[in-house]
């Protein structure tokens, strides 16, 4: 792993402006947070940006139903996801929102950019019309019958019953959902990217199968959507909207707006662009095609599409520079299921906090789950009880309280220097650049097996040497603090590893150890008797079986 410090331009997927942060959105951002921490903590210098996506048609609808405009309800969303990301300590730099003047401004320069290469074509296409609502519909607000199975009350793309796809205008009595009406057919021009444009296709084939790293599974995917050399397999995006729509309108098209996806991920860009006017950062020299920068996004599974087709292509044909690589993860499940509000199991990241839970309960569950790869992954809530008490408490912080007391009471605080050079703390801190691959790689469920492993071996020498005897005998003063000072050399130890994970119990700890914030290399920077130690103070609580049934609750 390289150690020439790294400029790297991270984001996570755009939450939408139209609902609640929920313990499956938290998945993707304590994912990212634990890589960013980690990247920061090794010395690189490391942008971590996000927004709120907050154009389209279900932000108009349910901003005119709750009787405000669609500015002021995501004004008032956004602090409510950024209320959510603070208490679970995701850090971002920047957290702004797609309906900014620099998104605005980024959005239509690339079009005209896109559209002047070429790839922007206007075509007459015939969709489903709401005639009371004087509105075209999205696909998701028409309901009716599917026309492969007849199962009634499906959505205008795809039957949850029998797994078709379709085109909104052939459902079988059609209903619109915004209105009750019966929708009709109607004419509009509509804007299209020319993915299937041969400098599309060529240029996709290359950046997903020989350029970009991505992962086998997202990587065997794209291969399907980008087919052989020759073999036209991508259609073209519509990128445009019709009126009303609350959305950046398309320059020279009165009335025609931006389909969301499109400028959602330029989000990214004009988020870093807001940060980089507010500290100085030079916002070309990250984007250019020729730039030395790193830029990773983090997203779920169910939106790889967008990601690893369309955005590139659209960076790239617009005179960006493409992403280094997209991690893609699973989607969360409570229990072995899907999250269901009917069960409780679609907790709101709010309710965690507002139900007393610590939040660094669920960044180190969620991360004992993680990997490289694309699989689901489970909250077991009773294994989620078991884990976090047996290793964060029974193992982890158990080591600190157990040994802390006795070098305060007994020895002012202060370290015996010689006991720095105790095999298990080499051992310990052998393990460094093993865990930093791990991290680097994701892999966060192999880090923390390894570090928990390594808790393990530390409370063995405690149960081992037991400090609470030697402490009854009046002569092996000496002995007490150097089994004292082991115990807490490596508590340090275990507490750097598990930092990009509990970085509130990481700065708690680094206070009461007297020592500054630590970074990946202060694997070699061990406690001395220049800096007594503070009396140990509780760094986390258990959880209790009953605080999961209020949880379950309060969200049902």
């Amino acid at each position: 792993m390289s150690s020439s410090p790294r400029r790297l331009l991270v984001t996570s997927a755009l939450p939408y402006a139209n609902g609640q942060i929920h313990i499956g959105h938290l998945v993707e951002y304590i994912q990212t947070d634990i890589w960013v921490r980690f990247q920061r903590m090794r010395g690189h210098e490391v942008h971590y940006v996000g927004a709120d996506d907050t154009h389209g048609t279900p932000i108009m609808l349910r901003a005119e139903k709750e009787g405000l405009t669609p500015k002021e309800l995501i004004a008032n969303v956004w602090k409510e996801h950024k209320r959510d990301f603070d208490d679970f300590f995701i850090s971002f730099d920047n957290y702004y929102t797609t309906d900014s003047p620099e998104n605005e401004k980024l959005a239509k320069s690339i079009y005209l950019k896109l559209r002047d290469a070429g790839l922007i074509e206007m075509r007459s296409i015939e969709q489903a019309y709401d005639p009371v609502k004087e509105m075209f519909l999205p696909d998701r607000f028409i309901r009716g019958e599917c026309p492969k199975c007849g199962a009634k009350d499906q959505y205008g793309d795809s039957c949850e019953k029998c797994g078709a796809t379709y085109s909104p205008t052939d459902l079988k009595n059609p209903i619109s959902v915004v209105s009750g009406a019966t929708p009709i057919k109607k004419v509009s021009d509509h804007y299209f990217f020319k993915l299937s444009d041969p400098r599309c296709e060529n240029f996709l084939r290359e950046w997903t199968q020989v350029k970009t790293p991505l992962q086998p599974e997202a990587r065997n995917k794209m291969k399907e959507w980008v087919g052989q050399p020759g073999e036209s397999k991508l259609g073209d995006w519509d990128i445009s909207r019709d009126a009303p729509y609350f959305g950046f309108e398309i320059p020279d098209a009165p009335g025609k707006y931006f389909y969301v996806w499109l400028d959602a991920p330029i989000g990214y860009y004009a988020s870093f662009l807001n940060y980089c006017n507010k500290t100085g950062l030079n916002f070309e020299e990250w984007v250019r095609p020729d730039t030395t920068t790193e830029q990773y996004h983090f997203i779920g599974k169910d939106i790889l599409y967008f990601h690893t087709l369309f955005w590139p292509a659209t960076l790239h044909f617009s005179g960006y520079r493409t992403p280094t690589n997209v991690f893609a993860h699973g989607f969360l499940t409570v229990d072995g299921e899907k999250m269901s509000k009917s069960r409780g199991t679609l907790i709101s990241a709010h309710s965690v906090i507002e139900s007393g839970f610590n939040p660094e309960w669920f960044r180190y569950y969620f991360a004992t789950k993680l990997n490289d790869s694309m699989e689901d992954l489970d909250l077991n809530l009773q294994d989620f009880v078991a884990r976090v008490n047996s290793d964060l408490l029974g193992k982890f912080i158990n080591i600190a309280s157990r040994s802390a007391g006795f070098l305060v009471k007994r020895f002012d605080g202060i370290v015996a220097d010689q006991a720095m050079s105790n095999p298990l703390l080499t051992q310990i801190a052998g393990a460094n650049e093993k865990i930093a691959a791990l991290y680097e790689a994701r892999e966060y469920a192999k880090a923390l097996r390894t570090i928990m492993e390594l808790a393990d071996k530390v409370n063995a020498y405690v149960d081992e040497n037991k400090p609470w005897e030697i402490a009854k005998t009046p002569e092996r003063e000496a002995d007490l603090q150097q089994v004292c000072s082991v115990t807490l050399e490596a508590f340090r130890l275990l507490t750097l590893y598990l930092k990009p994970v509990l970085p509130n119990v990481a700065a708690r700890a680094e206070e009461f150890l007297s020592i500054p914030p630590l970074s990946w290399h202060d694997v070699h920077t061990p406690l001395n008797s220049q800096n007594p130690i503070k009396a140990y103070k509780h760094l986390m609580t258990r959880v209790e079986a009953p605080q999961i049934e209020a949880l379950l609750a309060a969200n049902l």
